[in-house]
């Protein structure tokens, strides 16, 4: 089907472009929501004549989008879901969970707004993007985790996926390396000091010559 846009949509086009969409797409959310009209020449004429209300409209949308897309901008949700010991979730979390998940913030956040190409389908972290308005876009991160306790280990950077005993060499090693960062920083630091008194000695040592 072909259509008019009557704002900037996505992937589509600009306010007044005629682009071809798929019909499912077109009759159940361009044209319910206002955003686009049936390409015609009757149409056509229509949008030409109301051109000048639409263009302030819709910078009253952009606008208002931006308040909102900066109450969104870098936010963290956290959703608990059921997942097995490799972290691979019993279902999957989908637009819908992560639109809910972000209006929680006080900002009407629909599916259709949420950029998610693939649902998720493993615990972990995801930069999401949620697009309030054609124009207007923000990011927000998605902590998905089996317990509060897993998401707050999540979020210092910590990787649950995989099973127990491969999460457990993956923990030790990175204790072995932050011991041995420790070491040698001590070593250097007592080196330092080495120095110093050594210099020092030196010091004391020509001074004493000098006297002499």
């Amino acid at each position: 089907m072909q259509v008019i846009l009557l704002e900037r949509v996505e992937k589509l086009g600009a306010m007044g472009d005629t682009v071809r969409v798929k019909d499912g797409y077109a009759r159940n959310f361009l044209l319910p929501r206002g955003k686009a009209l049936r390409a015609s020449a009757k149409n056509m004429e229509k949008f030409e004549s109301q051109r000048a209300e639409l263009e302030v409209k819709n910078a009253a949308a952009v606008e208002a989008a931006k308040t909102d897309s900066e109450k969104l901008d870098g936010s963290s949700f956290v959703l608990i879901r059921q997942a097995g010991e490799s972290g691979q979730l019993y279902g999957s979390v989908s637009t819908r969970d992560i639109a809910a998940a972000a209006s929680e913030t006080g900002v009407s956040v629909t599916r259709n707004h949420v950029v998610l190409p693939d649902p998720i389908k493993t615990i972990g972290l995801y930069e999401v993007r949620i697009a309030l308005h054609g124009e207007v876009s923000s990011t927000v991160q998605i902590n998905v985790a089996r317990t509060q306790d897993e998401a707050e280990a999540q979020a210092r950077g910590e990787d649950l996926t995989g099973n127990a005993d491969e999460r457990d060499e993956i923990r030790r090693a990175a204790e072995e390396l932050f011991e041995q960062a420790e070491a040698d920083a001590a070593a250097e630091e007592d080196a330092e000091d080495a120095a110093e008194d050594t210099a020092a000695e030196a010091g004391e040592s020509e001074a004493e010559k000098t006297e002499d």
